[in-house]
């Protein structure tokens, strides 16, 4: 009795409640060109990467130590590219991207006397740079 009472009263309040009608959207024609846009296909902008080596210099919450560091290692070594990343709650400021550990070795006994503290991970890295002299031959 109870569960046929309940399912008349479920029944007349849907039927109660039921909306009809027609929905009209106005809009900017615009709106659609930018939707075509950004739903286009488009390589990833992403530079090739390798496993590779590149040494750990410095990490502190304070970024603009961070970026001390980072000046004074660029201006030693400006061809080295230097990468900033941000692990909570620490920045890390690591240099290059060496394909084998031997060429990172060679940097990082450079090095050593400013930064003792360094040390070599291994990772992703980017392509290296050819020598313009290379590109040239």
């Amino acid at each position: 009795m109870k569960l046929t009472f309940l399912s008349l009263i479920l029944f007349i309040s849907t039927l109660a409640f039921s909306q009809k009608g027609d929905v009209q959207i106005i809009k900017d024609s615009r709106i659609d060109a930018l939707v075509k846009k950004q739903s286009e296909v488009k390589p990833p902008a992403v530079h090739p990467q390798i496993d590779g080596y590149r040494i750990q210099l410095f990490f502190d919450s304070d970024k603009s130590k961070l970026n001390a560091n980072r000046g004074s290692f660029i201006a030693r070594f400006p061809k080295i590219d230097t990468y900033t990343t941000y692990n909570a709650p620490s920045f890390f400021l690591k240099v290059g991207d060496f394909r084998t550990r031997l060429e990172a070795e060679k940097i990082k006994a450079e090095i050593e006397a400013e930064f003792p503290t360094s040390f070599i991970v291994k990772e992703k890295i980017n392509l290296p740079r050819l020598n313009q002299e290379m590109k040239n031959n």
